[in-house]
């Protein structure tokens, strides 16, 4: 599996569903291919469930090479969302291959895949000499072809708990994900055939294939560093993700905090040094000084570094010990910290 896919950031951003199935941007339009027809076998159809309803795809098509090696040049047709509320915004055909004519005039015709998830009004909007899925640095052919209309029910939906709810730095966790059918929040029944990934296989395709159990359940357990990525839980309809998730591991870093001196005359500045595990690099950090029994103020706030480490500025205002401590508040999948308090008495 060698799809491509554009998913929004990798440490913060919340899900993100709608550019799946598409490809990237790339260059300019192949000069080699051109279009004249692309039809589809129906203007609309029904579709429930996990299943998929197949509709016939056929382009006439030249492609302007005496190269031997592009005599089984395939096609892809794609279908760009025009209206609806779907899970998806671009569909895409199987490989279509050339059935009739030559290679400079000829019939290429497959199927195209339609799923529940695609719900809604699609329109042709280019075509693309393949392999699908890998950047060869060239766009797909803009095409103005024919509507599809999608009537998608009980279209699967992707949940998913953490545990722990909050992952300290440097253990490991487990994600169990769910399929249930969106319209009855009920599973289907059957185990649902999917693949599981972290990082850059999300964005680009590929990771573990994988079976949920009989009530759309499947746990996975990840190692530490995982969280620090995406993971993700994709459903896949020939060639292209049908329904994704990416999950949302929060965590919880270390904070390590030591006063450059344990005493100092009044308004003198004391450096407190220490460092954050992750690290979340470039996120606030704050010195805090605590007033009465429980009201933590803070005093004094820096950046995190590159390297995870930090220094802050304590200034004892009174003779006595003072208790400080320092926060990391809530800072990308990072959730509030603090380390432990430390004094600083003033003399």
């Amino acid at each position: 599996m060698n799809t491509r896919r554009i998913l929004a950031a990798l440490l913060a951003a919340p899900l993100v569903i709608a550019i799946l199935g598409g490809t990237p941007a790339r260059a300019v339009p192949d000069g080699k291919l051109s279009i004249s027809d692309v039809r589809l076998s129906k203007a609309a159809v029904s579709v429930s469930g996990l299943g998929t309803t197949a509709i016939d795809v056929t382009v006439q098509a030249g492609y302007d090479s005496d190269d031997p090696r592009d005599q089984d040049t395939t096609l892809y047709v794609y279908l760009q969302r025009t209206g609806g509320s779907g899970q998806i915004d671009r569909v895409v055909s199987t490989k279509l291959k050339r059935t009739a004519g030559t290679l400079k005039n000829g019939t290429w015709t497959g199927p195209l895949n339609v799923v529940s998830t695609a719900n809604g009004t699609w329109k042709v909007s280019s075509v693309d000499a393949g392999p699908y899925g890998v950047d060869t640095g060239i766009d797909p052919t803009p095409y103005a072809g024919p509507t599809l209309h999608v009537t998608g029910t009980h279209a699967p939906r992707i949940g998913y708990t953490v545990t722990p709810e909050t992952v300290p730095v440097g253990k490991p966790y487990s994600i169990k994900w769910t399929v249930t059918d969106s319209a009855t929040g009920k599973p289907f029944g059957i185990r649902v055939s999917a693949w599981v990934s972290v990082d850059s296989p999300c964005a680009e395709g590929g990771g573990q294939p994988i079976k949920t159990d009989a009530a759309g359940n499947y746990t996975k357990t990840y190692q530490p560093g995982d969280a620090n990525w995406l993971n993700c839980f994709v459903m896949e309809t020939d060639p292209y993700p049908s329904v994704i998730s990416d999950a949302i591991v929060h965590r919880l870093s270390g904070v390590s905090a030591i006063p450059a001196k344990t005493s100092a005359k009044v308004g003198t500045n004391v450096a407190v040094n220490g460092s954050v595990t992750g690290p979340p690099a470039r996120c606030a950090i704050n010195l805090q000084r605590l007033y009465g029994a429980s009201q933590w103020r803070t005093v004094n706030s820096a950046t995190v570094r590159d390297s995870g480490r930090y220094t802050l500025t304590a200034t004892p205002s009174y003779r006595g010990k003072i208790p400080y401590r320092v926060q990391l508040p809530d800072c990308y999948r990072f959730v509030l910290a603090t380390s432990k308090p430390f004094t600083i008495t003033g003399v």
